[in-house]
């Protein structure tokens, strides 16, 4: 395995604590979470970008901006999403980002993807609907916010995409909080429900955890191919089916795991026929 895809298997696990943990969580409003998550991530990444004298606003800025803007509200709607329906089904509704990034690749960083990996996005897909299964628990509401969060989460990773390695990971990083906080605080200041006991110490998890998700997440995005490592984060609902029965109790069936087959053979086979094509390029370079 090459950097970018440790990077992205890292970032899926510290992701998928931080999902748990927001789901611990269902009296405070999701862009209150979002608010306190920024606000840590703001801090770390000054800290940080300051003590190694790295300019904090970049030079990409549009571009940074755009990325911020994208990010805070597909993570708004996300973990909307993981308050109000089962774990499993919300993190299998995001698992669509990487389609969508596949797609909006083609037109905004001009990436190219072949028929046969269509194919194996496909495969995935259709995984994900098999584990979706028409569950009661989830309106058709929630199911377009799942939708929407996953169609801007393709849009803000394509922006990484963009940026490229132009700027240090902890810069494209630190323009989310930058973004996030003024739109979230808003937000938080007209609706705001303090919090109590562990919750505190919940809420300084999740902005800690995804700090460091974000940032092997960025490092993976610059390391390689968009239509490579997106498909990585479709493991992650190892994660989820398993989290999910440990502290909510959820249920599943064999159809589920079937799904899961599908995910992980779209995926593996997305990464082999990548390298594949790869090595053909070298060869013959």
């Amino acid at each position: 395995m090459n950097k970018g895809v440790i990077y992205m298997l890292i970032a899926g696990l510290f992701f998928a604590i931080m999902n748990v943990l927001v789901k611990m969580l269902p009296t405070i409003p999701a862009i209150e979470i979002v608010f306190f998550r920024s606000l840590i991530s703001f801090v770390m990444s000054y800290a940080y970008l300051r003590s190694v004298r790295i300019p904090l606003f970049g030079n990409n800025k549009k571009w940074l901006i755009a990325r911020g803007l994208a990010g805070a509200i597909a993570l708004s709607m996300y973990f909307y999403t993981l308050q109000n329906i089962p774990l499993a089904s919300a993190v299998t509704i995001q698992f669509l980002s990487p389609i969508f990034t596949s797609v909006l690749g083609i037109y905004i960083v001009k990436e190219k993807v072949k028929p046969l990996q269509w194919v194996f996005y496909l495969i995935a897909f259709i995984g994900i609907i098999v584990i979706q299964g028409f569950d009661p628990r989830i309106s058709f509401t929630m199911f377009l916010i799942g939708i929407l969060a996953a169609i801007f989460s393709g849009l803000a990773y394509n922006f990484i995409r963009k940026i490229n390695t132009k700027e240090h990971p902890l810069v494209i990083v630190f323009y989310f909080p930058l973004v996030t906080l003024p739109l979230a605080g808003i937000y938080s200041a007209f609706n705001w429900v303090m919090p109590t006991g562990n919750e505190w110490y919940l809420l300084i998890l999740i902005g800690v955890l995804t700090q460091f998700a974000q940032y092997f997440m960025t490092k993976s995005y610059q390391s390689e191919d968009l239509s490579k490592v997106a498909s990585l984060s479709y493991f992650s609902i190892i994660y989820a089916l398993g989290f999910g029965y440990v502290f909510f109790d959820e249920k599943f069936n064999l159809m589920v795991y079937a799904g899961i087959a599908m995910i992980l053979s779209g995926v593996v086979l997305n990464i082999w026929y990548k390298n594949k094509i790869k090595g053909q390029v070298g060869e013959t370079s």
